[in-house]
């Protein structure tokens, strides 16, 4: 089994700009109302559809609102990844720490309000 997160969102090209260029995201496929985007080495993906497309059935025509949603990147040299998106001016939303229960992480949002958890475990 595969899973496959995906955004109903109007901000394509955002969402494509943001996780390739911030993120180092590829992008698997592509057209005029869907993007699927993988991390390094395909292992995962996420995706993005146009809302109220007609090609597709209205149960995926309602946009995403950008509130209760986050994605966990899971990466080995969390310092690394922290300083780098802050020489890129990406804002950070939760500051570099290192939790109670091993975990060292910050986070960010995508341009469609999911907060990315980026997280280092110990």
């Amino acid at each position: 089994m595969k899973l496959n997160a995906g955004i109903i969102t109007k901000k394509l090209q955002a969402s494509r700009a943001f996780y390739t260029q911030v993120l180092g995201f590829g992008v698997t496929f592509e057209n005029d109302f869907y993007l699927l985007m993988h991390t390094h080495g395909k292992q995962y993906e996420i995706s993005f559809l146009l809302p109220g497309h007609p090609s597709q059935d209205t149960v995926f025509h309602q946009q995403f609102d950008g509130m209760g949603v986050y994605l966990t990147l899971e990466i080995d040299d969390v310092d690394s990844m922290y300083n780098d998106l802050k020489s890129k001016g990406v804002e950070i939303k939760v500051e570099l720490r290192d939790e109670p229960w091993g975990d060292r992480h910050f986070a960010i949002v995508d341009p469609n309000g999911v907060m990315i958890d980026i997280v280092q475990y110990n």
